[in-house]
């Protein structure tokens, strides 16, 4: 076993592309994963799962059918399993997920957003 923390700065510099994690971490069947959010996101669910936003840079929001909560950087949200809801950046902002292994970015709703899935970086 190697003994070296994982930069996550070192790591969001890796790539550029938006709305495709990139896992950088396990912990039992859960991924840590590195996202760059811009602009909007498609309504999702997923159905089995919470999903945590933790905010590393810039800001978001992650809106729902019936309201919003804006998120700034050092604050984390934990969404329920089975709530719809949209992310929105107006600018760039760099998020870390926290999800079980195998969650599809997506959720329910699939189509050209939906991201790899099992990438590492």
């Amino acid at each position: 076993m190697e003994f070296k923390p994982i930069n996550l700065q070192e790591k969001l510099a890796k790539f550029s592309d938006h709305w495709s994690p990139k896992i950088v971490a396990q912990m039992n069947d859960y991924h840590f994963k590195l996202v760059k959010f811009q602009g909007e996101f498609i309504w999702h669910i997923h159905a089995d799962t919470d999903e945590v936003f933790i905010t590393l840079d810039g800001e978001m929001s992650i809106e729902f059918r019936d309201g919003k909560v804006q998120l700034k950087p050092g604050e984390l949200f934990v969404v329920p399993k089975g709530v719809e809801h949209r992310p929105y950046a107006e600018k760039e902002c760099k998020i870390m997920l926290v999800e079980p292994a195998g969650t599809i970015n997506t959720g329910d709703a699939g189509g050209d957003l939906t991201a790899e899935d099992n990438v590492w970086i």
